[in-house]
């Protein structure tokens, strides 16, 4: 079935209702037929509802619908964006490992990998996304995961996907990419040899802004790259917290079973029934609205492209763009997500330009059908240094742009207005 068609019914049977829409089964815990069930499916002897903080048959719907878009085995959904991130580094690294993270990251991705995961005895390295040859000089063999965004936020840099993850399958590592801008209706990094992707919901799942919540997705034949591989041993040795269960001697698939039952389990970042069956709504019209997204974000690039107060723009589907050639072979028919960022003189005119906007809203959110305008370097970004903010793509003039859906006439005349207040 093509993707459309999939977003609208996969993952679901009608329950004995009949209920057209997905239902929210809003409850903590499940009544076992008895004891035997209960040991069976603490035991993995049998599959089935345990506890919320585990599974869920919402989240479940909604989990299987997901892996479905992406081209995925499994999925595991959580609390945030941000969890699905900890999930898919912890779920692969520990204490005396290091993770090597493309430089072009949200600010909480680099927060995450720069500083918090540090004092879990993590080292984060760090490459220049469109450099990926600078990859192998940065591994050794304590290395567990090459982290990167398919579309950066808010740089806009698009990842040359196929040369990263070839140099991660080379030397036997996974590959993790967040793939939250793109979404799987533009591009599906497991296609093109990443082993996980990663993705906030909070953003263009859901669609409205509704919710916070995160997913992660694993690749079909994972279990391969992980069966016998020595960076990888917590996969191939008994988990005495599991009954000393063996995660890629189980006919499932490994890394989201280990992320559900080790660390969903144990952290207890869960999605809500009630967000995942928002997440579920989202998905049925995601690919119709990152197509209108995508329209009016090409627009208001060529604008902007267009009036002398912008020195720069950053937006992929722009034939000028350095990253042209990369959205073309890596994101369906050359559609860019909605989100795009441009460069004026300085802070105090980015600023300017902010406070003057009227239709677009101030906010830290990226894939709402409002469009948002967000300074980074003040907000997202504030944490990092002057030369941290250029290293990672966002200088002090920097401004980023999450085109709505409103009409993209009326867009470009608020900004026309902005620049020339």
């Amino acid at each position: 079935m093509d993707l459309q068609t999939r977003a609208l019914h996969e993952g679901y049977t009608k329950d004995s209702q009949g209920t057209m829409a997905v239902p929210i089964y809003m409850t903590t815990a499940y009544e076992f037929r008895d004891a035997e069930h209960a040991a069976n499916l603490f035991a993995l002897k049998e599959l089935g509802n345990i506890y919320t903080r585990l599974n869920n048959p919402t989240t479940d719907v909604f989990e299987k619908r997901f892996a479905s878009l992406e081209g995925g085995e499994a999925a595991l959904a959580t609390s945030s964006g941000m969890s699905a991130i900890f999930y898919a580094i912890a779920n692969a690294a520990e204490c005396g490992d290091n993770i090597i993270c493309a430089r072009q990251l949200y600010g909480g991705s680099l927060t995450l990998t720069a500083h918090t995961l540090k004092r879990f005895g993590i080292e984060a390295r760090f490459f220049d996304v469109q450099n990926p040859k600078s990859i192998e000089a940065l591994i050794d063999d304590k290395t567990k995961v090459i982290f990167f965004e398919s579309l950066t936020n808010p740089s806009i840099d698009v990842a040359d996907i196929e040369a990263i993850t070839t140099i991660a399958n080379k030397h036997g590592i996974l590959s993790v990419v967040d793939n939250t801008v793109a979404t799987p209706v533009l591009c599906r990094p497991l296609e093109h040899g990443a082993d996980v992707t990663v993705h906030s919901a909070s953003k263009y799942t859901t669609g409205q802004g509704l919710a916070i919540g995160g997913i992660l997705v694993e690749r079909k034949g994972l279990l391969e790259k992980l069966r016998g591989n020595v960076r990888y041993a917590h996969f191939n040795e008994p988990d005495h917290s599991y009954h000393g269960l063996v995660y890629v001697d189980v006919p499932l698939p490994p890394f989201t079973l280990r992320a559900r039952l080790s660390l969903l389990r144990d952290l207890g970042a869960v999605s809500s029934p009630f967000n995942s069956w928002l997440f579920i709504q989202g998905m049925e019209t995601l690919s119709l609205r990152i197509k209108e997204h995508s329209a009016n974000a090409l627009a208001l690039a060529e604008f902007l492209e267009s009036h002398p107060k912008v020195i720069k723009v950053n937006y992929p589907g722009l034939k000028s763009n350095a990253n042209y050639a990369n959205a073309q072979k890596y994101f369906e028919n050359g559609a860019c997500s909605g989100l795009l960022s441009f460069e004026v003189q300085n802070l105090e005119a980015a600023i300017k330009i902010v406070d003057a906007t009227k239709l677009y809203s101030l906010v830290v959110n990226i894939g709402d059908s409002k469009s948002i305008i967000t300074h980074p370097a003040s907000t997202t970004h504030q944490q990092l240094t002057e030369t941290e903010l250029i290293a990672c793509g966002v200088p002090s003039g920097l401004i980023r742009i999450s085109c709505g859906l409103e009409s993209a006439k009326d867009l470009i005349a608020d900004m026309k207005q902005a620049l020339e207040a």
